[in-house]
């Protein structure tokens, strides 16, 4: 990171939460990348840092996940979130079997681009072919379909043979898009559609069809500007009509990375939208197929590290991004008194990035408030 950008981010951090005053708490396992607490005058942040073996010592990983605020509350987060510009929208609930309990939201009913959120229905429905017998979780298929911005198969030969679980795995834990695309034709796009109908989206038509990220990067770039526009004109059969009539130039070789090195693009038009109510019902559906497995996927990585993790006894977690676009869900058992709680929260803004680092506090508080 540049010094001058280093110096912006120092700043906006003191001039947010006051002077650093000390390191509250350290946890490492090795001596070189672990876990800060830091008390600032307004709260406590958690800090992710790694450093090199020496003679070496100097950082090489600093990342600040989350902000535990004196005397914070809902309501003050809420209105934080109010101010950020473009959209945002969240819900704090307590689900059970079968119902949301709202205990704070805002736009909790208004359709969100969630980016790479959307692998949530892909899980729900792999789990429940699994579940009715159509499929195991240790069946090896091939790794049918590359995508751009992969993070575990980049570079990954095509076809190479995984199990579905890994496939699971990569796809959640890491938001592998490759992952994603392989289990969407796998499973088949009428297959997820149908789940996320049964799931409560309450508008699926925004999803239909259900696209590859593959299909969606490859619309979003400059060089099938003539389709884009077609396909946000058109109704869902005439999206579909697209899609099918142009399988063989949407396609991975076509996808035009350059379009997206600037600011965001079509994202009112162009992605997989939910409501935060919408991942509420979402959550309460995975959960209810009681599959370990799956359950497993979605705890790999939490989203918020182990301190914000602590008071729970179970945290499941998905986000997604991109340029303008983010969003994260996380589900959790609490440990004081074992009630299922879905915290989730979106922010859009068409005219430029967010700044997912500061979104990523706001979030973390609103999980510490869902603990107490």
């Amino acid at each position: 990171m540049p010094e001058a950008q280093f110096k912006a981010t120092s700043e906006g951090l003191l001039a947010r939460y006051g002077r650093a005053l000390a390191v509250a708490r350290a946890l490492s396992p090795n001596g070189q990348s672990g876990t800060l607490q830091l008390r600032f005058e307004k709260g406590v942040a958690t800090v992710l840092l790694d450093a090199g073996k020496a003679p070496d010592t100097r950082v090489t990983g600093l990342r600040f996940t989350g902000f535990t605020m004196a005397d914070d509350s809902l309501a003050q987060v809420a209105a934080e979130l109010a101010a950020l510009p473009g959209q945002t929208g969240f819900l704090v609930a307590e689900i059970d079997e079968r119902a949301v309990k709202p205990i704070a939201g805002a736009n909790a009913d208004r359709q969100f681009a969630v980016g790479s959120t959307f692998k949530l229905y892909i899980l729900d429905e792999l789990a429940a072919q699994i579940a009715a017998g159509k499929r195991r979780w240790a069946d090896v298929v091939p790794l049918s379909h590359l995508s751009f911005s992969s993070v575990a198969t980049a570079n990954w030969p095509k076809d190479t043979p995984v199990t579905l679980q890994t496939l699971a795995n990569w796809m959640i834990s890491v938001s592998d898009n490759g992952a994603a695309d392989t289990l969407l034709h796998l499973l088949g796009r009428d297959a997820i559609e149908a789940r996320m109908r049964a799931a409560g989206h309450a508008d699926p038509s925004r999803n239909i069809p259900f696209l590859s990220t593959v299909e969606a990067f490859a619309l979003k770039g400059n060089n099938f500007a003539d389709l884009r526009e077609a396909f946000i004109k058109g109704d869902d059969r005439d999206q579909r009509r697209l899609i099918d009539r142009n399988r063989e130039r949407l396609i991975l070789a076509n996808v035009d990375g350059v379009s997206f090195v600037q600011g965001p693009r079509f994202v009112d038009d162009l992605e997989w939208f939910s409501s935060p109510n919408d991942i509420a019902r979402l959550m309460i559906d995975l959960r209810a197929r009681g599959s370990e497995p799956m359950m497993t996927a979605l705890a790999i990585n939490n989203g918020v590290g182990p301190v914000a993790a602590e008071p729970w006894r179970y945290l499941g977690y998905k986000g997604g991004s991109e340029n303008g676009v983010i969003s994260m869900s996380l589900l959790g058992q609490r440990k004081s008194d074992s009630k299922w709680m879905v915290v989730t929260a979106s922010w859009n803004n068409p005219a430029a990035n967010v700044d997912s680092n500061h979104f990523a506090s706001l979030v973390t508080r609103l999980l510490d408030l869902a603990a107490k």
